[in-house]
């Protein structure tokens, strides 16, 4: 018995799964999720940790932004000491400047200042010119928008991957039922047949024959619910959604909607969202360009002090009346490079080449989406051609096995007649789900290349 390639992808994901049902909370309460395929999409992206690390990028940036905002702002400090000389420092000063006729090259010690010294102020930066951090104001929206694009490319991927999986999954439900009427179709034929056999129309083997088909198709059945298991808590473990709480799939899959919205032959490269992504890249890049150019020219900034002193003799420094001496000052400082060594000139070079591969990646993605738009096209229209002739081929078998089963009841068929029609029409309703499959995926697919999905 021909069993699904549908179960392929669903059981990697069911081993994925596996770890996050293992390590599941003992909390016995259950919630159950009623989802179409588009809540389960939703859902996902509010749940799933790539978006949500993706959504800290965002944040992460944010707070680079503000961190560069905080360059171009005044600087304010205040600063507050005290001292207390347990030793005040000695000066040796000439003694000529005491005593003229002292020898020459002679010093007298004398202690210089007071015991405590106190000093508060404040003081003032302000960048008024700085190349560097004028590029990285410019830039800071295109960073926002970077991470915002990076964050949709990763929803994008997980909405392609919820969608392939739920779909997967319906086309496994409807393949379910459809196994479950072929058994209790081979249960009456064996119940037939063992009747034909006690009259001594049969003989053992064809009632051995039909038991062989039925215990196939009761473990396909097994099998078949064994994956579409292990495929739902895959499904729950891509959504980051708690394997103890249930998932009920509502949405169902007609061929009619597989074949909706595969008719539009247009597309526009800036419709992808990694093509969009690059483009920011190569804006980025730019920026930095710029900010190592601006690096070479002169750089200005203000500042502004302003400080009271007190020295006392014994620790009075809150007492009233007592003088405090003011300084202050305001400065005006122009920094010029001169020669680096070459650096500046070297990170211009790195930025530049860095630049040519970005601009040769998004080249090489156009051809990329034009094959991935072509491939995929062809893939779809052919993965409908064969969904319509397999269901075809499902009517032409179930009306040869309906005439057969017609003829055995009517006692002028034979049991391997009646078991080969059956054994055709199963064979031809594996092939169209497994067909259906492909042709969802086929248009997935598409519409992810296309960028409209």
């Amino acid at each position: 018995m021909k069993i699904k390639r549908i179960r392929t992808t669903l059981v990697m994901i069911g081993f994925l799964a596996a770890g996050a049902a293992g390590s599941a909370q003992s909390d016995t309460s259950l919630v159950i999720n009623r989802f179409s395929a588009k809540q389960a999409v939703d859902y996902a992206l509010k749940n799933a940790v790539q978006v949500k690390d993706a959504l800290l990028d965002i944040q992460l940036q944010q707070q680079t932004n503000k961190g560069i905002t905080a360059m171009a702002l005044p600087q304010l400090s205040a600063s507050a000491s005290l001292v207390d000389y347990l030793s005040i420092p000695t000066s040796l000063i000439p003694a000529q400047f005491l005593n003229p006729n002292a020898p020459a090259n002679t010093f007298v010690p004398i202690k210089f200042g007071t015991k405590y010294n106190g000093t508060y102020g404040a003081a003032l930066q302000q960048v008024l010119f700085d190349g560097q951090v004028f590029a990285g104001l410019q830039a800071r929206k295109t960073s926002i928008d970077y991470y915002v694009k990076k964050a949709e490319v990763t929803e994008e991927l997980i909405k392609a991957n919820v969608y392939k999986i739920y779909y997967q999954l319906i086309v496994g439900r409807r393949q379910i039922g459809t196994i479950s009427a072929n058994i209790d179709s081979y249960q009456k034929l064996l119940s037939d047949t063992r009747q034909i056999f006690k009259n001594g129309f049969a003989e053992q083997l064809d009632v051995d024959k039909v038991q062989v088909q039925l215990n196939n198709l009761q473990t396909q059945q097994l099998s078949a619910q064994n994956t579409i298991d292990a495929g739902t808590a895959g499904l729950k473990y891509l959504m980051n959604m708690p394997q103890k709480d249930s998932l009920v799939l509502t949405d169902s899959l007609s061929d009619e909607q597989i074949k909706s919205d595969v008719l539009d032959e247009s597309y526009s490269y800036q419709d992808r969202k990694d093509f969009q992504l690059l483009g920011l890249s190569s804006k980025l890049e730019t920026f930095n360009i710029r900010r190592y150019q601006l690096s070479k020219i002169p750089s200005l900034s203000l500042s502004a002090n302003l400080n009271q002193n007190a020295q006392r003799t014994t620790f009075d420094f809150f007492k009233s009346g007592l003088p405090y001496f003011t300084t202050s000052y305001v400065s005006l400082s122009l920094t010029v490079p001169i020669f680096d060594g070459g650096l500046r000139n070297s990170n211009i070079a790195h930025a530049r080449i860095s630049l040519r591969q970005i601009q040769n990646d998004i080249d090489q993605l156009r051809a990329s989406i034009d094959n991935d738009v072509s491939q995929s096209r062809i893939v779809m229209k052919s993965a409908l051609i064969t969904m319509d002739s397999q269901k075809k081929n499902i009517e032409l078998a179930q009306n040869v096995y309906n005439q057969t089963k017609l003829k055995y009841d009517q006692g002028v068929g034979s049991n391997q007649e009646i078991n080969t029609a059956q054994t055709e029409l199963i064979t031809a309703q594996n092939n169209y789900y497994s067909a259906i499959y492909d042709a969802i995926i086929a248009k997935i697919n598409f519409l992810q290349a296309t960028g409209k999905l």
